[in-house]
């Protein structure tokens, strides 16, 4: 651990955003899965909006700093292409 008082601060505030960036990212995941789960059944209004909500979550992860926008795009569309994937089996 560092010696200078403001260097101490900042250990504790990195862990700190560390803990809320590793719960977002969770999150994500989560709506990832709960997005894919729906695509699987027929209902669509639910999937739309669990999608909806899985693309909201990775724009606001990219708003945060929490992903790159690179990243971010990269999930969102390989999201689409597993919904379709599933939709049309």
């Amino acid at each position: 651990m560092a010696n200078i008082k403001s260097a101490k601060k900042r250990v504790l505030t990195a862990e700190r955003n560390r803990i809320k960036n590793v719960a977002f990212k969770t999150s994500i995941k989560t709506a990832v899965k709960k997005v894919l789960e729906l695509a699987k059944g027929s209902d669509k209004d639910g999937l739309n909006s669990a999608l909806s909500n899985a693309y909201k979550l990775c724009d606001k992860a990219v708003s945060k700093g929490i992903l790159h926008k690179n990243t971010a795009a990269r999930k969102k569309s390989r999201l689409t292409k597993a919904v379709n994937k599933l939709q049309t089996k």
